[in-house]
Order: structure tokens, then sequence, then C-alpha cells
């Protein structure tokens, strides 16, 4: 892929670029569906024959590069970000931890792109593609999205996302891995198993975690979905544990000890030593 980008000829994607902008930013130009297919046909119209994938990480190491200086654009915001920047997390989270790959790879890939819209819009539906895009976006900017040092680890096996109340358990497997609660809007408990299957079957049928099951008996299963990853099964305890851990912090749940502990004790000023 790299070396396809490097042949990639700069001033003709920047010429598209210009052509089309219509005053929005790179970033804008790759990730409203609208806009970038608008920029693919006019590299095609300039007789450019590469993966849109190419292109399009073409432009944003132009941007990258500042060779766009000087460039301004109209601003792009949504008021209502807040209601969907969640299920944004979770999706970029879901393909970075199931496929290895970053969120410019995603957004560059209009196949990618569209099976991250699909999964956000599945946590927090009635938003655009472009919404959504640009959410994950605005949380790299603001360092809100940074590599889980859990990637870096150990590679799962696979990774899964369903909805409580649409998973059969006999397709989870046996083996150990981690798991997340999470609802629209937040994470709500993390956790490690030696048997995936035995542990979500337990938290499914009564959840010996009192926030969770309270939760689950207040909103139902219907209300909260699921993330699994099967780890190797060479794994050890301690590794996946510490795994486990990591996840925690990253993804912040409101039901597991650990954190719960820790934003109060924030939020009091802090824990004496």
């Amino acid at each position: 892929m790299k070396s396809r980008i490097d042949q990639c000829d700069r001033q003709t994607v920047a010429q598209a670029f210009h052509q089309v902008r219509d005053e929005w930013s790179p970033d804008r130009v790759v990730a409203d569906p609208e806009l970038n297919a608008r920029f693919l046909r006019e590299c095609t119209g300039l007789g450019m024959t590469q993966p849109a994938s190419v292109l399009n990480r073409c432009l944003l190491n132009i941007r990258k590069a500042s060779q766009l200086s000087g460039l301004r654009s109209k601003r792009t915001s949504f008021s209502d970000q807040q209601d969907y920047v969640f299920a944004s997390e979770i999706a970029i989270r879901f393909l970075e931890r199931r496929d290895g790959v970053t969120l410019d790879d995603v957004i560059c890939d209009p196949v990618r792109a569209a099976e991250f819209d699909g999964l956000a819009a599945r946590i927090a539906p009635g938003y655009t593609p472009l919404q959504y895009r640009w959410a994950a976006l605005s949380l790299r900017k603001s360092q809100r999205l940074r590599p889980e040092p859990i990637g870096r680890a150990i590679q799962p096996l696979s990774v899964e996302q369903a909805r409580a109340d649409e998973i059969d358990l006999d397709d989870v497997p046996t083996t150990q891995g981690l798991y997340v609660f999470f609802a629209g809007s937040e994470s709500l408990y993390v956790g490690e198993a030696q048997s995936l299957r035995s542990r979500l079957k337990k938290h499914l049928d009564h959840s010996d975690n009192r926030g969770l099951a309270r939760w689950l008996w207040e909103h139902g299963t219907d209300a909260v979905y699921l993330e699994w990853q099967v780890l190797p099964p060479t794994t050890a305890t301690q590794t996946r544990r510490a795994m486990e851990c990591e996840l925690i912090r990253s993804r912040r749940p409101v039901f597991n000890v650990v954190y719960s502990q820790g934003r109060s004790q924030k939020a009091s000023g802090g824990a004496n030593p």
C-alpha cells in the first residue's frame, strides 16, 4: 500500500481536490461520501487509476505534509455530536482490534468506511455517515482515540459484536478472551474469562456485578451490546488480566470497580495514599 501511495501523482491529486472541494478541507472531502465520490471521479477523469483508498490516503498525506499550506476552509461541526460520538468510538475500536487497521485506513477505504457507518448506526441510529466519521476524526484530534495498548500485546483470533438479545450463546466459543458490555452512550462493564461462553451466560442470566445486573434488569438485553475478543489458547492468565486492565482504562466502563472508584476519587479530590 505504501509504495502505491508513494507512486501517486500528488500534483494531480491536489488538482482534483481543488476542483471539487467547494471550500471544504481535505479531511471533509475524504470523510463526506458525496464529496469523496466527486473527488474520486475527478481523479479518474484526470487519468489516475489507483484504488480509492490510495487516492484518499494520498490526499491526506499531502495535507499532513503541509503541501496545501495557506488553504482556507469552511468549518465542519455538528451541534448534536455528543449524541453519537460514543457509537463512533465503539465502531472504530472494533475495526481497529478486529482488522488491525487505523482510522485513516477506515476513512480512506469506501468499503471499510461503509462498514464503520453501519456499526455506528446500529448503536446510535439516525445520523449520517459524515456525522459518524467526523465524530471519530474529532475524537482523534482531541487525543481521545489513542491506540489501545492491548492492540500491541496480543492479536485476537477473532472479534465479534452483537446486541445481547440476538446472541446465540452456542456461537460464543468456550475459549478464553475479553468482553465489553456497552449501551448507546457508554461502556458498562469490561471483563476477562477463561471460558467466554460460560462467563457471558452468567452475566446474561444474572450478573454477579450488581451494577450491571441492575442495569440489565431495568433496561433489558435489547438495549445492550456485547463485544468479545477471542484470545490465543497460549495466552497466560496473568497476561489476559493485564489486558483486561488496559481495556478498562481505555473504555472507561461505569460498573468496573477500579474505574468507578478512580472516577469517584477524582471527583472528591483523590484518595489518601
